[in-house]
């Protein structure tokens, strides 16, 4: 009887690891299987802003491209969140209902990202954050979350420097009127946005620093937006029509939205106006005169680190392998100063 039994254990212990390795193999194979394919889910803060949408149409390209280079087929579903914060959230939810592998997330509010790491963290969902940095609070709750943008501060450096320089080669480039100060007026995207606040101050300070003798006759939030720019600068040309010399913009829509208000009330004095991100609009206004400099941030690096960050962390590679981090988290990508004569 004794005998009996213990071949019935035998028997049993048997099946059940012969199905342990069966539901294991299956399981492999399954994996195997999804990793032929990679969901991304990408939602935007606006799909009108320009910089964000060349990033955009770049991603596009790439996911092109790692399908021919890897077999893996790519599926990138992209939303437009048209500046509302709510909308964004939902739609990550709905990313999250359709089973994406990663999320990358330009944000409309930078300080709401609790809500989207959290649904995300519950998902287990990794989120790649690009152009609107979360607090650093936020970054922190998880290993899971990337940053891709570009040095603030840098950038602003670098555009001052483009007066600066300009400056020191001749002050009547900046000075118009020869009085021995340059009067400028200042054009800035978001309150809550950190790259408005950085590049306001490091343009300024840069300036300061390079020796041109400054006077602020005003300044005006224009959030980004080329309309907006337009509008301030037509006002402050009718407030100050023989005072501006310089127009000093976070970015390069605002700063083109500012030459047009030039063009609009026919001022044929050389007003400078410089911007930010190298645009291919704001490229297409250095050839043109109608700006004076930029700093072009690489988009071809931008695009392609979000998706290498995304493509990665979606199939479950180690992200450090792929991309060099700092911290683990952060990347900037590259900025250079452009002028008309230096494009």
């Amino acid at each position: 009887m004794k005998k009996k039994h213990a071949c019935i254990a035998v028997v049993i212990i048997a099946v059940i690891l012969v199905s342990g390795s069966l539901l294991f193999q299956s399981r492999s194979r399954g994996e195997k299987e999804e990793k032929k394919m990679l969901r991304i889910g990408v939602t935007l803060y606006r799909g009108d802003d320009p910089f964000i949408n060349n990033i955009r149409g770049k991603m596009e390209e790439k996911a092109k491209v790692y399908e021919k280079e890897t077999g893996v087929k790519v599926i990138l579903d992209v939303a437009d969140e048209k500046g509302n914060q709510n909308t964004q959230n939902s739609q990550v939810d709905r990313f999250i209902s359709l089973g994406v592998d990663v999320i990358c997330v330009n944000m409309v509010d930078r300080s709401s990202a609790s809500y989207i790491i959290s649904r995300a963290m519950d998902a287990d969902i990794p989120v790649v954050f690009f152009n609107r940095e979360p607090v650093e609070e936020d970054m922190r709750r998880w290993e899971k979350l990337y940053y891709v943008g570009e040095d603030a501060k840098e950038s602003a450096v670098l555009q001052g420097n483009i007066l600066v320089e300009a400056y020191k080669k001749d002050p009547a480039v900046l000075d118009l009127n020869g009085d021995g100060k340059v009067s400028y007026v200042l054009l800035e995207g978001e309150t809550s946005h950190q790259d408005s606040l950085i590049r306001t101050e490091w343009s300024i300070q840069t300036l300061k620093d390079g020796g041109v003798p400054l006077e602020k006759i005003t300044g005006g939030i224009a959030n980004w937006e080329k309309s907006q720019g337009s509008a301030w600068m037509e006002k402050w040309l009718d407030e100050y029509p023989d005072k501006i010399e310089l127009v000093i913009s976070n970015n390069d829509e605002m700063a083109l939205g500012a030459a047009d208000a030039v063009e609009r009330k026919k001022i044929t004095r050389p007003i400078k106006i410089v911007g930010i991100d190298g645009t291919p609009q704001g490229i297409e206004g250095l050839s043109s005169g109608k700006l004076f400099g930029t700093v072009q941030c690489d988009s071809e690096e931008y695009a392609n680190v979000v998706f290498q960050i995304a493509a990665a962390a979606g199939l479950g590679q180690n992200v450090q392998e792929i991309v060099s981090l700092e911290g683990g988290k952060y990347y900037n990508c590259r900025q250079t100063a452009l002028t008309a004569d230096k494009k």
